[in-house]
């Protein structure tokens, strides 16, 4: 039987392997993008949102959701507005969930962080960082359709992994 610190080093190992290979996942499919309107719309980045909401929770859901930007932003194949975007629907994803259980909790988290919260938290980086003037309420449109997308996808995924049996062994892998 694993000691109490033993036990949490190892779900922290696997929560950050599980990430990791989110992130490989998100940047391995990053050439996958709709452009729609000024912004470039992203709808991997959801899907693989919803799954770290899910299974890894928000404090590797937003590491994984930086990292995933961070690299996709290296490679040139990310904007700047990657970052509020992905990191608010991660988090808030993953808070909805983790509060209620229900998967429909973890959805309208991501649309809302994403595409309202992540939107308006765009609009100053795209003024500071990108030179961009445009109005507040600019990227909602875009961010919501895009993480609209993404969620969707997200949901038939986790539906699926419901339907195989596996969701409950992923959830048990990676956190007992």
């Amino acid at each position: 039987m694993l000691h109490v610190s033993e036990q949490v080093k190892s779900i922290h190992l696997r929560k950050l392997t599980a990430g990791s290979l989110l992130v490989a996942l998100t940047v391995s499919l990053s050439g996958f993008s709709i452009p729609v309107g000024a912004s470039k719309c992203f709808p991997i980045q959801h899907l693989i949102n919803i799954l770290a909401a899910v299974f890894l929770g928000p404090i590797y859901g937003v590491s994984m959701a930086f990292a995933s930007s961070l690299i996709r932003n290296l490679l040139g194949t990310g904007s700047l507005l990657a970052f509020p975007g992905s990191m608010a629907g991660a988090f808030l994803g993953a808070w909805f969930y983790k509060k209620s259980g229900k998967l429909v909790f973890a959805y309208l988290g991501e649309i809302i962080g994403t595409g309202i919260i992540g939107a308006l938290l765009s609009f100053p980086a795209a003024a500071l960082f990108m030179g961009k003037e445009v109005a507040v309420f600019f990227y909602v449109i875009p961010f919501l359709i895009s993480t609209t997308g993404g969620t969707i996808l997200g949901g038939l995924f986790l539906g699926m992994l419901r339907q195989m049996n596996l969701f409950t062994y992923i959830t048990r892998l990676i956190n007992e």
